[in-house]
Order: structure tokens, then sequence, then C-alpha cells
């Protein structure tokens, strides 16, 4: 297994920055929307601005402390960070408090990690203000005057605390060390051969682990370029990612499942020339065969190729990456669903056809039951062993970071269930929302993604699925957003029709919400164990 070099481990993310201070190349590029204006910095420019943020850090913070980053997807972001970091300061991504469905999550992660210091950028000062005041509050493009040198950091100090999207419980800190972000940075590059010529291009927000590691810190690992537009500016208008993808050469860029669907739905299409796309991470979500094929067939015929398409699994407490497939792209295997509820994955000629998410690079990953390593086929929960792997969470432990496994401590329980086949691993779900019925494993985005497609007003990725246990017994409950001009009656049959069909599974209740009703995590994900606190008990 190929190793991450412990020249590297030894090494900072801060100082590949500040190894090119003298590089007047362009580094980041801010795509402002709807001006369509951008604004740079370049690898000089960057390093000058948080030598003079980390001075004005260490005048009123202490080497340790928690800096939180309170603004938008912008070139006060970058500066804001690294500074943060050369400071000697745990630096804790967060996000501008514009929009009202991440404040509750914005005020949970303040409260936890207390920070001391809040940075922010001239946009979004006045949001802040109103938001609250801490201790001190720096505007990072209003400073000025001398800088500061970073100062020496050690490997397993922190470097930040990235707060999990709470698809399964409220957010925690994840405490990443420094020696994790250049081991995420150096797995990723050799994965998915980031180097001097690459553009990571993108919108995923920095105050996620995915647009942390892929837009800011591999750029300044590997020495390539990043160009960014803010997440809403891409939802608003799919073609801006289309068209950053097509104006840019040797593109690595990175969304989640439901942005490639969004993209198909996307129109016009004249002028995309997406040959220089040589690789698109989907990942942070479950990948869906249809959406690989639909992709491919919209946007073949404009140059992208199918290889160029790369499913991943990662997850915050792993620094991000975990595995990924290879240069022959998606690997798409049909597998019998009864031998899947019985705990084994067998190849069949019809069943839940899975997306693999291939392999690690330098890293130890296992499917494990009851403490013992699974052969191949069988499904168990993923763990993880390596120098990106987090030193716990904030202020709660580091129980899952701690399991030992054949006399090797410091594996990571992912809580995600999963099967090697072929020597390619397969995600089926979490363990926590794993429904067992009768003996039977069921899959809770199976059934969503069942129900979802049972009925054209079902709207698609707003589906949630999870197990009750009430007087009745055990059951299944599924909520849906829908499109209320069609009769919930008819609406609420075919689900059950489809789940019957589909899963031999008769459901508890199917319970229809209006848009946005169903609870969703900052990445944009169903919040399951959300969703069951606020619908579990009802009635459809």
């Amino acid at each position: 297994m190929e190793t991450v070099p412990a020249e590297v481990l030894r090494t900072s993310i801060v100082e590949h920055l500040f190894a090119r201070r003298d590089d007047r190349r362009r580094l980041f590029t801010h795509q402002d929307f709807p001006s369509g204006d951008e604004y740079g910095l370049t690898w000089a420019e960057l390093t000058g601005r948080v030598r003079v943020v980390a001075a004005r850090l260490r005048e009123v913070a202490a080497p340790g402390d928690r800096v939180a980053i309170l603004a938008g997807q912008e070139l006060a972001y970058p500066v804001s960070f690294f500074g943060a970091l050369a400071a000697g300061m745990v630096a804790v991504p967060l996000m501008d408090p514009a929009t009202r469905a991440h404040r509750n999550r914005l005020t949970s992660a303040l409260d936890d990690c207390a920070a001391t210091v809040w940075l922010t950028s001239a946009r979004a000062a006045a949001r802040v203000r109103e938001f609250g005041t801490p201790g001190h509050l720096v505007v990072v493009d209003e400073l000025s005057g001398p800088g500061a040198d970073p100062v020496p950091l050690d490997p397993e100090s922190p470097a930040y605390l990235q707060y999990t999207s709470g698809s399964t419980r409220e957010p925690a800190g994840a405490v990443i060390p420094h020696r994790a972000i250049v081991a995420s940075c150096w797995q990723a590059s050799r994965a998915y051969a980031v180097n001097e010529d690459t553009t990571c291009a993108g919108w995923i927000p920095f105050f996620h682990d995915m647009g942390l590691i892929q837009l800011l810190c591999l750029p300044v690992f590997a020495g390539a370029r990043s160009v960014f537009m803010a997440p809403a500016e891409f939802v608003r208008r799919p073609q801006r990612w289309l068209r950053q993808l097509s104006d840019h050469p040797e593109v690595f860029t990175a969304a989640p499942n439901f942005a490639f669907d969004l993209a198909v739905a996307a129109a016009p299409r004249e002028g995309l020339n997406l040959s220089g796309v040589r690789i698109a991470l989907n990942g942070s979500e479950p990948v869906r065969p249809e959406t690989v094929a639909n992709f491919q067939e919209a946007f073949g015929p404009w140059g992208f190729r199918r290889e160029a398409h790369r499913p991943s699994y990662g997850l915050a407490e792993a620094t991000v990456y975990v595995s990924s497939a290879g240069p022959e792209g998606p690997t798409i295997t049909t597998f019998d669903r009864d031998a899947l509820a019985r705990g084994k994955a067998v190849e069949a000629a019809h069943g839940q056809r899975l997306v693999s998410v291939g392999t690690p690079v330098g890293q130890l990953v296992r499917v494990v039951r009851d403490g013992q390593v699974q052969p191949e086929g069988t499904l168990g929960e993923v763990w993880v062993h390596g120098p990106h792997v987090a030193a716990g969470y904030w202020r709660r432990g580091g129980e899952s970071f701690g399991a030992v496994l054949d006399g090797r401590g410091g594996w990571l329980r992912t809580g995600d269930l999963g099967a090697w086949h072929r020597g390619e691993l397969y995600l089926t779900g979490r363990v926590k929302d794993l429904i067992v019925l009768d003996g039977r494993n069921h899959y809770p985005q199976d059934i969503e993604a069942t129900a979802a497609q049972a009925h054209p007003s079902v709207r698609r990725d707003r589906v949630a699925a999870f197990g009750v246990s009430d007087e009745r017994g055990e059951g299944v409950v599924v909520v849906a957003e829908w499109d209320a001009r069609t009769g919930a009656k008819e609406v609420t049959r075919a689900v059950f029709r489809a789940v019957a069909a589909a899963h031999e599974l008769s459901l508890r209740t199917v319970r229809l919400v209006g848009q946005g009703e169903l609870p969703r995590t900052s990445s944009g994900k169903i919040a399951r164990a959300a969703a069951r606190k606020q619908y579990g008990g009802g009635r459809g």
C-alpha cells in the first residue's frame, strides 16, 4: 500500500503557501455574480495579506485560541483561514449569517467552539454585527500595517475545527490537526492527479469539508489554481458551473450527486466545451447510477468523457478523502436485493444497482462486523486508518477515532455500511439509519429512491425514510415533499404500491409535506434523524 511520505507529514499547509510567497501567478479567482466580474489574488498577494491578518490576531488572541470565520464565498475567506493558521490559532470555518436556514447551525457551532475572535469581510460585516459580537471582530479586508511571519506549527496541533453537517445528530467539531490537512491533500493529489497545471473549480461552500479542501487547501498544496463562485449562484443558475468548467483548462471539480442532476436539467448548453474537465468528483451523498448515465448522455456530446466522472467517498472526520474511482471512471454493479438484506453483496442480473466508490490511496480501509474484518462480499461498517484522520471531536472525546483492529489502534469508525466487491468499495447506507424488520435489512436511501420515482409530484431528493417503533411494533415511515397540485391520495397510494413492489415492505405511513419542510443539513442532505423527530409520530 502506498503511504503518505513522512516528509510530507512534517510540513504544514502554511509552509506550502509561503514556499511560493514570491510567485506572481494567480492562485485564487472569485467569480462574482450576477455581475460576472472576477477578482483575484496571486500567491504573493495572498501571503502578504495573510501576514497582516496573522499579526492582528497575535495582538488580540493567543496560540490555540479558536478563530471563527464568518464570511461568504469570497477572497476574504482564504485570507482569513490561512491567516488564522499562520498565527498558530485554530480556525473554525463557518458561514455568513445571511442565510436564515444556517443560523441555528451557526449559533450551535459558535457556542461549542467558544471562539474569542471572529473574522469577517467588508461585505458581511454588517450582518455579522447584527448577528452578534464576540470579544474581537476583525474585518480582514480593512486591515493594513505590518505583517508577521508564520509561527512554527506542530503537526499534531489542531489546525481547524470542521463542523459536521449534522445528518444523523447535532453538528460536532472534528479536530483536524495540521498533519491531517497535508495528508489529505497528498492523498487527493495522487487520487485525482492534481498538479501545477490543474484548475480546481467549483462552488462547494468553504465551510463544508469538501469545499475547504478542494478549493482552498489542495490548490495551495499542489501549486495549482482555484476558481470559485458562491453556492447560491450555482443553485440559481447551474449553467454558471458548466460555463466555469468550459472556460478553464485541466479542470478538477467536485460536487454532490444532486448537482449533476441539476446540471442536466439546466439549459442552454450551446457553446460548451467540457473536454478540459479531467476530473468531476461526485461525492458527499450517495451516487445514483441514473445520475451517471443522464449526465453522460447530456454532456458527452459537449466533450465530457465518462471516465472523468469519479464517484468518491469521504467524510469530515477523515479530512474528506477516503476512496475514489480510478481512471476507468464509474463502475456500476447490480446486486441481489435479498442477499443485501441478509448482509451479503452478490451480483445478480436484476436487483439493486450500486455505484462503486473505488479504492483508497495512502490509508487503510476495512469492512468490519463484530470487531472482525469481513471478507469480500460481506457487509459491515467501514473503518478507516491513516494520518488524515481527525484527532476527535472538540470537547466530546474521541471514542469514534480510537477503535482497535487487529492489534492496531487509532481506527475511525465511520458509521457507514459497505462491502468490498471485486476489489472495490460499495456503500449501502448508514449504520444508524439501517432499518431492520423481520430479520431483513432495509436501506433508507433505497426506499427513498423508490418513493421519489413513484409519482411525478414527489420532489426528487426530498424524501426521507426511517424506522419507527410504537405500540404496533416496528414500522417504516416515508416523508416526502410534493407538488400539491396533485391529489394527496393519488400520490400516497403510488408510494405505498411502489415500495411494496420493490422492497416487499408495507409502509406504516406516507406523509406528504410542502416544499422546504423536510429538514436538511448544511450540505443539502436529508437529515433523517431530524425528520424522524419531527414526523416520526405523525400519521399521513
